[in-house]
């Protein structure tokens, strides 16, 4: 497995303006040490402090390690197992209706296939309507008619002297009257006939019986996938859960030994607003010619908040929970990015080894979703779609295990939504002059001022004295 990179390191890579700095605008950093005191304070004054400032930050990396030999540990495990124990067992019952709903697929193609010789006995195409009486009359006799034994049309004709012509003359009329005009013995006429009226009454109950067990078997299948939904939607916490319960290895990191009793938190926000280039251009930041200018992309003024706690797992009595005393270390980054490097940098955390647990729990919906989903959408159409073999998108069933419970008038957004989500930015392209000389400098002079500003509040509100 490929190490995983921290954000800075993404945004280095990703940005070539970073990339041939080499540092973020601005940084500073400071260690906040206290073990009586609980940890949770700390993360929540400045996540507090960003929403402040208008920068609506969003967590990045949520990661923690424990030492094996804490309580903390094995409760934590506790925890996990349960969650995956619970998530195992709705995955079973999931793959149990799986199972279910394809093997309706295929009763259904079956009938189908048997209904389209009753649809074509009623063409107005005479070849085909010729064609679908022969076809059912071949299933009449080996199904229905071959139960007589010795007294069926096929055994009289292949193994009894006299009945050679029994077989084409059932096959060649098409009713009673037809019958009498073969020029054929009185038997042979009479067995024809007796036939035929047996053959046109198991036509006419057959269709019957047929489309109703067809129309069964499509409630049966909405009912299977209508589990399969409700399934998909236990699931999802359990799995969730227990993918967030999971522990980060620690490697070779000393701070955490077998044997103590000690927990490692990682945690990454950040925090970004947008350059409005208008009301900068009134305020004088920017010259009075850019409030009529268009703009390719926008720029942000962005804050890289990192934390690294080490801290005493200490279970509150009488309760089920732990407070963290510990280290605290705080490092705040400003930075200057435009829209594509933003996206890119989405676009990397969603391909790193970040987004593997949502990957993971994506692909227990198996890769061949789509196929069975457009088989599922063309039997729970209405009939007049069926008719006009017009498909729909429809509902995935399995869209409750990632969370997405859209209404039927929310579809066409989303997919527009997709549309735009699958396309990848590959490179970006350098900075014109206007940005690279105004927006970019503005962008990184306010990032500058907002990250001082996070981190000097913070240090005077806690009475630090000494910082970087």
């Amino acid at each position: 497995m490929a190490e995983i990179k921290t954000i800075a390191e993404i945004i280095r890579d990703v940005s070539s303006y970073y990339a041939k700095k080499g540092r973020p605008e601005a940084e500073h950093e400071m260690v906040y040490e206290s073990s009586s005191e609980t940890l949770e304070p700390v993360y929540f004054f400045i996540l507090d402090l960003m929403n402040d400032f208008g920068l609506n930050p969003e967590k990045l990396i949520d990661n923690f390690s424990s030492s094996p030999g804490s309580g903390h540990f094995a409760e934590l495990g506790q925890r996990a197992t349960i969650m995956q124990q619970q998530g195992t067992k709705i995955l079973g019952d999931i793959n149990t209706v799986l199972r279910s709903i394809l093997n309706i697929i295929h009763d259904l193609k079956d009938f189908r296939t048997r209904l389209q010789g009753y649809d074509d006995l009623n063409s107005k195409d005479k070849n085909t309507s010729e064609g679908a009486k022969l076809s059912l009359k071949q299933i009449w006799l080996d199904k229905v008619d071959i139960t007589k034994g010795q007294s069926s049309i096929k055994a009289m004709a292949l193994g009894q002297a006299g009945f050679q012509t029994l077989l084409d003359a059932f096959l060649i009329a098409k009713d009673e009257k037809e019958a009498d005009k073969l020029d054929l013995n009185d038997r042979i006429k009479r067995i024809v006939k007796s036939r035929i009226n047996e053959f046109n009454i198991w036509l006419e109950q057959s269709e019957k019986e047929l489309r109703k067990r067809y129309e069964l078997e499509r409630n049966y299948l909405k009912s299977q996938v209508n589990s399969l939904k409700l399934y998909s939607r236990w699931a999802k916490p359990y799995l969730r859960a227990a993918q967030q319960l999971e522990m980060k290895e620690s490697g070779r990191n000393p701070d955490l030994v077998k044997v103590f009793n000690t927990i490692l938190l990682e945690l990454t926000l950040l925090g970004k607003t947008k350059i409005k280039v208008e009301d900068a251009a009134l305020a004088g930041d920017l010259p009075k010619d850019f409030q009529k200018m268009k703009l390719k992309r926008d720029y942000y003024s962005c804050v890289l908040i990192d934390f690294k706690f080490r801290g005493i797992p200490q279970k509150v009595a009488q309760q089920a929970h732990y407070a963290f005393g510990g280290r605290a270390e705080i490092t705040f980054r400003a930075y200057a990015l435009n829209d594509d490097e933003i996206k890119m940098i989405n676009q990397e955390l969603d391909e790193s080894d970040l987004g593997d647990a949502l990957r993971l729990i994506e692909g227990t919906a198996g890769e061949s979703l789509e196929q069975m989903q457009e088989e599922i959408n063309f039997f729970l159409e209405d009939k007049e779609k069926e008719k006009s073999r017009e498909f729909s998108s429809g509902e995935n069933p399995f869209s409750a295990l990632f969370g997405k419970y859209n209404t039927p008038a929310e579809k066409k957004a989303e997919s527009k939504s997709d549309a735009k989500k699958e396309e990848k930015i590959t490179s970006i392209k350098s900075d014109n002059w206007i940005e690279k000389t105004h927006l970019r400098n503005l962008a990184a002079q306010k990032s500058i001022d907002t990250a001082f500003n996070l981190f000097d509040i913070y240090k005077k509100a806690h009475g630090m004295v000494s910082y970087t």
